[in-house]
């Protein structure tokens, strides 16, 4: 996993690369000042930083399907005698694992 310093050099070359940039402010369009570029630099590093050690949790979110559906595989696991739930949440969890 990367730091957040490796991710803010990261995230300046992709500032860089994307330059110029522009703001509008009353109608008006201007290009972005040095503190402007520095502020998106930090912003797209912390974005990165919370994607890496926060995005499993969403995608698990996703995968995991609705509330109704899971409620759905308990109530026949149960009925049935099957692990279909466990089964799907252990899979959801592999496919998306906690960074470590």
């Amino acid at each position: 996993m990367a730091t957040l310093e490796e991710l803010t050099v990261v995230a300046t070359q992709e500032i860089e690369d994307a330059k110029p940039m522009y703001k509008q402010i009353n109608s008006e369009r201007m290009e972005f000042n040095e503190s402007d570029y520095a502020q998106a630099i930090t912003d797209l590093a912390n974005s990165k930083f919370d994607q890496q050690e926060n995005g499993y949790k969403t995608a698990r979110q996703e995968a995991y399907g609705s509330i109704a559906d899971q409620l759905d595989m308990i109530y026949w696991d149960g009925k049935n005698g099957t692990t279909t739930f466990q089964d799907h949440i252990d899979a959801v969890k592999a496919a998306h694992p906690k960074p470590e």
